[in-house]
């Protein structure tokens, strides 16, 4: 299954670790979402080691026979291996948790590779492959995880998993929906009792907020959050996120956005969970919002209350040029745009939005700095406000080759000379 799975390389680089593991004499396991993967025939790279060891001394030793860069954890015995081709290795020293209350960071010590795979979340995640050369491939299941993959069974490994982690109720959400497995009898059970503790104010709340954006990466995320609103979930990442009739609307409509916008084979990316976050903190006062968005990682903000308002007010008003329109929306990130787009209420506002994207975002002058320098100007301000000015040109159609720039700029900025005094001016005017 490791050879049908795994890249070459891969599988190169596993039965290197084996030899280095068996010279130190440590015992060395494949573990997590990867072995999980490679029964379910999920694409995944993740890969994550387990030494019955020292994890550090392994990665150290590793990377004195091969180019890689190690970064380690010295207080949870872990490491990351860095290739130069930028994929990475997690390595782990076999290690048992416990939790001086619930919700609490877990207390760590090492111990064998069966107690470290009892601290998993579910038994899906439990399977583990033996690296060493004698063994090379052979499967470790302690905890009936094969059959609960072929049941689709989603199940804990002790009665306290949620109490300990609760973090892991999104977590089984998210794995629910990703593989289409039923949540079992019993852990459902206790996933309820969980959800009516009150972890709003623990530890685990700050953590939950990292799994919710985990949720919003998955393809099947409003069938999720649905489900998280069963459970009343939401809550414990944030009381301020509501799962109602109009944000489900505005989700399913970012959807099509999202769909349309693929469509265009532009070469931009977008991270589409951050649209769906607008569209689930739509509702949100600015400053909870703003909080919550860079407690995320979201990064930049869209316009929110009168500031959003103001936006669409513009957008329904505008009667400019291209340029015009350009100028407006080039400030907002493309995220925010779809997300703007998804919520707007009136097709002429989707229109100029949809032109934004397909005709105006793209669009770049043919000149450069190198064909001003020839041209005589000196480097400063002028350039910029000579680029802008082609820009706005080029938008309008009032350009249409590189030649009809060069002649713009001759005609509206002159003698280079005349620029050098401009540019003179303008250092001293800041």
């Amino acid at each position: 299954m490791l050879k049908e799975r795994l890249p070459k390389k891969v599988l190169r680089i596993l039965k290197e670790f084996g030899k280095i593991a068996d010279s130190q004499g440590y015992g060395i396991y494949l573990v997590g979402g990867l072995v999980r993967d490679i029964f379910l025939k999920f694409d995944n790279l993740d890969v994550d080691i387990v030494i019955e060891g020292n994890g550090i001394k392994f990665a150290r030793e590793f990377a004195k026979s091969h180019p890689v860069r190690v970064r380690s954890h010295q207080k949870f015995g872990t490491a990351v291996l860095i290739f130069p081709d930028g994929f990475k290795v997690d390595v782990a020293t076999a290690r048992i948790e416990y939790y001086k209350s619930p919700g609490a960071p877990p207390i760590v010590e090492t111990s064998s590779l069966k107690l470290d795979l009892y601290r998993r979340d579910f038994t899906m995640n439990t399977l583990a492959i033996s690296l060493s050369k004698r063994s090379f491939g052979t499967l470790i299941d302690y905890f009936g995880a094969q059959k609960d993959i072929k049941d689709k069974a989603l199940r804990v490994l002790h009665n306290l998993s949620f109490v300990e982690d609760p973090t892991r109720m999104l977590r089984a959400i998210r794995f629910e929906q990703r593989f289409g497995f039923t949540i079992g009898k019993l852990t459902l059970g206790l996933m309820k009792t969980a959800a009516k503790m009150d972890w709003t104010d623990s530890r685990a709340s700050r953590r939950m907020l990292g799994e919710l954006k985990l949720i919003l990466k998955e393809p099947n995320r409003i069938s999720a959050l649905v489900r998280l609103k069963e459970f009343d979930l939401l809550k414990f990442a944030s009381p301020a996120l509501h799962l109602n009739d109009t944000v489900k609307i505005l989700l399913e409509e970012i959807n099509e956005v999202i769909a349309w916008y693929h469509l265009l084979f532009l070469e931009e990316p977008i991270a589409e969970w951050k649209v769906h976050w607008y569209g689930l903190t739509s509702g949100m006062d600015t400053e909870t919002f703003e909080r919550l968005t860079h407690e995320i990682g979201a990064g930049r903000l869209s316009p929110r209350g009168q500031a959003e308002q103001q936006f669409m007010d513009t957008l329904f008003r505008f009667d400019g040029s291209d340029y015009d329109l350009f100028a407006i929306l080039r400030s907002y990130d493309t995220e925010m745009l779809l997300y703007l787009m998804a919520k707007a209420k009136n097709e002429r506002m989707k229109r100029l939005l949809s032109q934004f994207f397909t005709q105006l975002k793209g669009k770049k002058i043919r000149i450069d700095g190198n064909d001003l320098l020839k041209m005589g100007f000196q480097p400063g301000p002028i350039f910029k406000e000579i680029f802008e000015r082609l820009l706005q040109a080029r938008m309008n159609q009032e350009t249409q080759k590189k030649e009809d720039e060069i002649a713009l700029v001759k005609q509206e900025f002159g003698n280079p000379r005349v620029s050098k005094t401009r540019n003179k001016e303008s250092k001293g005017d800041k």
